[in-house]
């Protein structure tokens, strides 16, 4: 991806960009698996993060998460982005 894209969409205060796992099409045994069965994914791989929120006092609380932590994210939320055919969201942490 190109980093002129990043910086077109770079999330701000505590908002992050992940890209979501692609849900496995088979089973630990072999079985391929239908699309029903797959499920929604979970889980995402951090690719930028936002500096961070302010806090009452007026300092900056930096994001938790670094470059490349795989996080879990909640099922709804989040807002959808696609950056050179390639789906992101930007979930608040």
């Amino acid at each position: 991806m190109s980093a002129r894209a990043f910086r077109k969409f770079a999330p701000l205060f505590d908002r992050v960009l992940v890209q979501r796992f692609e849900a496995e099409t088979k089973s630990k045994g072999g079985i391929m698996l239908p699309e029903k069965a797959k499920g929604k994914v979970l889980e995402a791989t951090v690719v930028a993060h936002g500096p961070g929120v302010k806090n009452e006092k007026g300092e900056v609380v930096p994001v938790c998460v670094t470059v490349g932590d795989k996080v879990f994210l909640p099922e709804y939320g989040g807002t959808k982005v696609v950056l050179e055919d390639t789906e992101f969201s930007f979930p608040r942490i």
